[in-house]
C-alpha cells in the first residue's frame, strides 16, 4: 500500500536532519550578530580562522573554497572583499601558475586576535552553556563522525 504524502514527510530521518539545519541556522544568526560588533561578517571570520589555523597562514584558493563550502567563484568574490579590506592577500605559486593562495596579512591576524575571543564567548553562551560536558563530548564525536563519513564524497558546491 502506497504511503500518503503526510506519511512520507513524517519521517524521523527528515526530522533529525531538519533539526540539525535549524540549529545550525539559529547558531549562525547568533554568531553573525556577535561578530558584527567587531565589524566582521561571519563568512569573513570563517576564512580568517581557516587561514589562521593553517601552517604558514595560507591555503590554496581551491582548498579554501572546499573548507568554507563555497563554489570557487563564490570564494573568489569573498576573498576579493576580504582582500580589499587588507585582511588577506593573494599569493601566486612559484611552481604552478594555475595555483594561487589566500594568505593572512598582519592586519588580518590582528582582526582575528580581536574577534576570536568574541566568537568563543558566543560559542560558550549559545552552545556550551546549553549542554552538559558529556553532551558536548558526544556532540563533537558525532559531528566528527558525520563529517568524516561524508566529506570525501561530498559533491562540489553548485555554481552560483
Amino acid at each position: 500500500m502506497a504511503k500518503t504524502l503526510e506519511q512520507l514527510v513524517d519521517d524521523d530521518r527528515i526530522t533529525v536532519v531538519g533539526l540539525l539545519a535549524e540549529a545550525n541556522a539559529a547558531l549562525g544568526c547568533h554568531f553573525e550578530r556577535d561578530l558584527a560588533v567587531q565589524g566582521l561578517p561571519l563568512s569573513w571570520f570563517e576564512v580568517l580562522v581557516r587561514l589562521g589555523r593553517t601552517p604558514g597562514g595560507r591555503l590554496r584558493m581551491s582548498d579554501l573554497a572546499h573548507a568554507v563550502s563555497l563554489t570557487t567563484s563564490g570564494t573568489t568574490r569573498l576573498v576579493d572583499r576580504i582582500e580589499a579590506a587588507g585582511l588577506i592577500e593573494r599569493q601566486s605559486c612559484a611552481t604552478d601558475r594555475r595555483v594561487s593562495y589566500a594568505a593572512l596579512t598582519d592586519a588580518g591576524r590582528d582582526v582575528l586576535r580581536r574577534a576570536t575571543p568574541v566568537h568563543v564567548d558566543s560559542i560558550q553562551r549559545h552552545v556550551i552553556d546549553t549542554l552538559t560536558d558529556d553532551e558536548v563530548t558526544t556532540l563533537e564525536r558525532l559531528l566528527r563522525k558525520l563529517r568524516d563519513a561524508n566529506l570525501a564524497s561530498a559533491p562540489v558546491p553548485v555554481a552560483d
